[in-house]
Parts: C-alpha cells; sequence; structure tokens
C-alpha cells in the first residue's frame, strides 16, 4: 500500500457505519456514536483503544504508518476501516483527516496515541534520534489536532485524548528524547484544554505505566521481573484497562474532566 494515499486498500471495510449510531456507552445508558479517529491504532495500546471506541458505539478510523500486514490483518478481523499516513508530516495529516472524514463524518473525538522509541544514553544519541521521536511523539500532536480542532469548535462538541507516559512523569534515563516528548504532552494538553473549554471540547491526558504488550514482552525476562517488582499491585497493566480509561474520557459523559491526566500504572507512580 501506498504511503500517502492507499484509499482503496484502506477503505475497503463495507460494514464500517457511516452514521451516527445509538449504542450503550461505558457508563450505562443509550448515547449516540461519534466519528473517532485513533493515531497507531491497529497495534498494541492503540488496537485495544480503538476496540473500546468502537464497542462503545463510535464510528472509529485507526491510523498507522508501518506495518502493512499487521494494519490488514487488524481491518480483516475487527472490520474498523485503516488509514496509512505519517503523523509526523503536517500535509499527511491534512489530507488524511479529510479522507476520513468523507469515510465517518466530522471528527469529534481524537485520540493521539502514536509513538516510537529511538532509546539512548544523550552523549551517544544522534540528532535523528532526537527528531524523530520528538517529531512523531509531539509534533504529532499539532499535526493531528489542527486538523480537526476548528470543525470541533464550530460544531461546539470535541474530544480529545493524548497518549503519555509514566516515563514523561517521572523520566528515564536512556529516554531523554521520549520522556521530554511525553512530558511535552501533558503541558499541550493543559494549554489546549484552557483555549477550548468553552467550545464545548475536552482535552485531557492518560499515563499509561508498563502494559502487558508486545513490546513489554519482548523485554529480557530478569528486567520485567524487576519492572513488575516496582509495581504496587504486582503486575503488568493490561491494554484493555488503559483503552476503557480513554473511552471513559471520550464519552459525552466525561464533560466536566478536562486538562488532566490519568495516571494508568498500578501505583508505580503517585502524582
Amino acid at each position: 500500500m501506498s504511503k500517502t494515499d492507499s484509499n482503496a486498500a484502506n477503505d475497503k471495510s463495507a460494514t464500517s457505519n457511516t452514521n451516527n449510531t445509538s449504542d450503550t456507552s461505558l457508563s450505562g445508558g443509550t448515547r449516540t456514536g461519534r466519528a473517532a479517529i485513533v493515531t497507531g491504532g491497529t497495534r498494541g495500546l492503540g488496537a485495544a483503544i480503538t476496540l473500546a471506541l468502537r464497542d462503545a458505539g463510535h464510528n472509529v478510523a485507526a491510523v498507522y504508518h508501518s506495518n502493512d500486514a499487521a494494519a490488514a490483518a487488524f481491518e480483516d478481523r475487527h472490520r474498523v476501516p485503516v488509514f496509512k499516513w505519517d503523523v509526523g508530516d503536517f500535509a499527511a495529516c491534512a489530507e488524511g483527516i479529510a479522507r476520513v472524514e468523507r469515510r465517518i463524518g466530522p471528527v469529534d473525538i481524537l485520540v493521539n496515541n502514536a509513538g516510537i522509541t529511538r532509546d539512548g544514553a544523550l552523549h551517544k544519541m544522534t540528532p535523528e534520534q532526537w527528531w524523530e521521536v520528538i517529531q512523531t511523539n509531539l509534533g504529532s500532536m499539532f499535526n493531528m489536532t489542527r486538523g480537526v480542532i476548528e470543525g470541533m469548535r464550530t460544531r461546539g462538541h470535541g474530544r480529545i485524548v493524548n497518549i503519555s507516559s509514566i516515563n514523561g512523569r517521572k523520566g528515564q534515563a536512556g529516554q531523554t528524547n521520549y520522556a521530554a516528548a511525553k512530558a511535552g504532552i501533558l503541558g499541550f494538553t493543559k494549554a489546549l484544554a484552557l483555549e477550548n473549554a468553552r467550545k464545548g471540547i475536552t482535552v485531557n491526558a492518560v499515563a499509561p505505566g508498563y502494559c502487558d504488550t508486545e513490546m513489554v514482552a519482548a523485554v529480557a525476562p530478569d528486567v520485567l521481573q524487576a519492572i513488575v517488582a516496582g509495581i504496587p499491585v504486582g503486575r503488568l497493566g493490561t491494554p484493555d484497562e488503559v483503552a476503557r480509561t480513554v473511552a471513559f474520557l471520550a464519552d459525552d459523559r466525561a464533560g466536566f474532566i478536562t486538562g488532566a491526566t490519568i495516571d494508568v500504572n498500578g501505583g508505580q507512580y503517585l502524582s
């Protein structure tokens, strides 16, 4: 599939509902489904978030940038439309959002989840390692949000959830680039929340701790054992626990929560 335009392949989920639907929300009762985008939405935490929003009754588009095979498998299995573009590229985001909105309607829910790691001690880090992480993990917040915020303001409703990290809260050796980007997300979230609070738009962050994902599963057993030992509840989190938190913040009934960071880390970091 093409990096910049894979309409035929990415728009093949014929079962996707392009109109608002009624369903049951996480908090009970009937609600109206809204159009949602989840970046990095086909793998790991992002996949769980995509499915949680879908199960809450929303019309969800999952955005990805690499691993075409995983994205195709996700789309085929879950019948969720997937779209491919680089969230670190402003023009690609503008074009991609337009494609999504033609497919599922004006976006009222944005989950900025896409992220990468390029770990290394700062004194050995290359400029490419630094800027690639900053642009993808933090620059994408601007690129994606800029593409939907005016429409949200005009319609008087929006939910933006930005995925930070426990390492953006406490720092982590060997991840100055990642920690800086994830900490920057928290400032971005607060400022954007203040700018849009009177427009019916909430902006919040979720900071996951260590969860049972493919990335964590690849860690050496002794390292993983040490990680779990440092978590007060004594286990890794699950992607579903993070996803349900995001789905709650995206719900119409979460309108009095904005500018907040919700830590989902088993007590490993207490703000």
